[in-house]
């Protein structure tokens, strides 16, 4: 067996609900080997991952059990020192998103990846998914400037709401979830955003005074683009409009049609699409519109655990194709920056010029 064939021994650290899975992910691609998972607790596991040993520390599993790869699945408070000492020890880096909670950190992260000269791969799931990379094509064909509209709010309760109340002991939902979506929105402009508005507000005594569970921003763009996300996590928050998904411009609008019957606490109704509809704004000489907007369904989509299969096929590749991820690190860190200057923007209550 050549190096380039033998499997990529895998340290994954936090199994949470995104760790769990890349765990599943590594398990059943033979293209990789979990060397050992790290978790401050010994959390419920599917069968299959019981068979690995959970260590509680992280840098003593990695200085142990010298790993190609660590894949970091923590709290995003960890993210970048975690990362960091993964670089030093010469790994390569899966990392969840948010890359890091300050742009310092995810810029510190970067550089780290580019000395040691090992891939960095950053846990932007909507990248690997059939039907958002057509959204992505689609609205790029209509081109600039473009109109963004978004939003993923979460009416949560029970063990979704604790998971909920412990991401926002470090960062807010505008943060957590807005990075995929203003991920989105930079690959469709290449244009640099320029301000950024945001506006929150604390709806539970039972997260932080200085935290808030509904979130709004508002980002412009150098093309005159300008896109909104808004994100909302708790037992208060609405039903009525958990999932908009539209891009507009002058040519037209591209927008995924949500199943009405879905629910905003299903992990995979965040990322099916259901319906992809293309309008075009072209109307004849009586005014109407020429042609009727079309519906493009998106059978067979890919589920919450086989994205995160493709994504980890995705990392296998890039390490093994030697794969250039400068625009994939650059994008983490700009999407980023958009969402940590929304949360200073809402708690400053002025606009952030970038």
């Amino acid at each position: 067996m050549s190096s380039s064939d033998k499997p990529v021994r895998v340290l994954v650290a936090g199994l949470g609900n995104m760790g769990r899975s890349h765990a599943l992910a590594y398990h059943n691609n033979p293209g990789f080997e979990i060397v050992g998972l790290v978790n401050r607790s010994v959390p419920k596991l599917d069968l299959a991952l019981t068979q690995y040993k959970i260590h509680p520390d992280f840098l003593q599993a990695l200085a142990e059990l010298k790993p190609d790869l660590c894949s970091i699945c923590t709290y995003s408070d960890s993210h970048a020192d975690y990362a960091v000492a993964a670089f030093e020890a010469g790994c390569d880096v899966f990392v969840e998103k948010p890359l890091a909670t300050t742009v310092a950190d995810a810029e510190r992260v970067v550089a780290a990846a580019k000395a040691a000269g090992k891939k960095l791969v950053i846990g932007y799931i909507l990248r690997h998914h059939p039907s958002w990379i057509r959204l992505i094509a689609e609205a790029r064909k209509l081109g600039p400037p473009y109109v963004f509209r978004m939003n993923l709010n979460q009416q949560s309760s029970g063990p979704t709401w604790e998971t909920h109340k412990s991401l926002m002991q470090t960062t807010p939902p505008i943060v957590d979830c807005g990075v995929h979506y203003v991920d989105v929105m930079c690959q469709i402009t290449d244009a640099k955003a320029v301000e950024v508005r945001g506006m929150g507000l604390r709806m539970s005594e039972e997260i932080a005074p200085d935290m808030y569970n509904y979130g709004h921003l508002q980002v412009l763009f150098e093309d005159g683009s300008l896109g909104w996300y808004e994100a909302g996590w708790g037992p208060m928050i609405s039903e009525t409009a958990f999932f908009v998904k539209d891009v507009m411009s002058p040519k037209g609008a591209v927008s995924i049609v949500m199943d009405p019957n879905a629910k905003s606490d299903d992990i995979d109704t965040h990322t099916k699409t259901s319906v992809i509809r293309l309008h075009s704004a072209e109307t004849g000489p009586d005014g109407k519109f020429i042609r009727p907007d079309e519906d493009m369904k998106m059978a067979g989509e890919p589920g919450h655990q086989e994205l995160c299969d493709l994504e980890q096929a995705y990392m296998l590749k890039a390490i093994r194709d030697d794969i250039d991820l400068t625009r994939h690190m650059d994008d983490a860190v700009q999407s980023l920056r958009i969402c940590l200057a929304a949360d200073e923007s809402a708690r400053s209550g002025k606009p952030v010029r970038l």
